[in-house]
């Protein structure tokens, strides 16, 4: 089983960036597909960005394509969401997510494919 912390949350104001970061603890994420989603008040929890455990795979959702950066480095086992240009329909609970994946190239954005959650960290973007 693995544990998922995400860190890096704060409140800036438009135009701002903030980097997020996930550390897994129990597993190494090596063999771990990740994804990041996020949720905003009374709405439902939305894919952000997807990685294959290579990390040479990334998918994005349109609304961040541009703006985010999703990165890993399984040798630390911690994922990473880069986000400038940040605006305040970002502002959400952001939260990563893992599952295992044995072909290196696969990445998930569905909610329904992910086994771990993390704790999520909060963002708010003022205007």
């Amino acid at each position: 089983q693995v544990q998922l912390v995400e860190s890096g949350g704060g409140l800036v104001q438009a135009g701002d960036s903030l980097r997020l970061s996930c550390t897994a603890s129990g597993r190494t994420l090596s063999s771990y597909a990740m994804g990041w989603f996020r949720q905003a008040p009374g709405k439902e929890r939305e894919f952000v960005a997807a990685l294959s455990w290579s990390g040479r795979y990334i998918y994005y959702t349109d609304s961040v394509k541009g703006r985010f950066t999703a990165s890993r480095d399984n040798a630390k086992n911690t994922v990473y969401l880069q986000m400038n240009s940040l605006k305040p329909e970002d502002t959400a609970v952001y939260y990563c997510a893992a599952r295992t994946d044995s072909t290196g190239s696969a990445y998930y954005t569905r909610r329904d494919h992910y086994d771990y959650w993390g704790q999520g960290t909060q963002v708010t973007v003022s205007s």
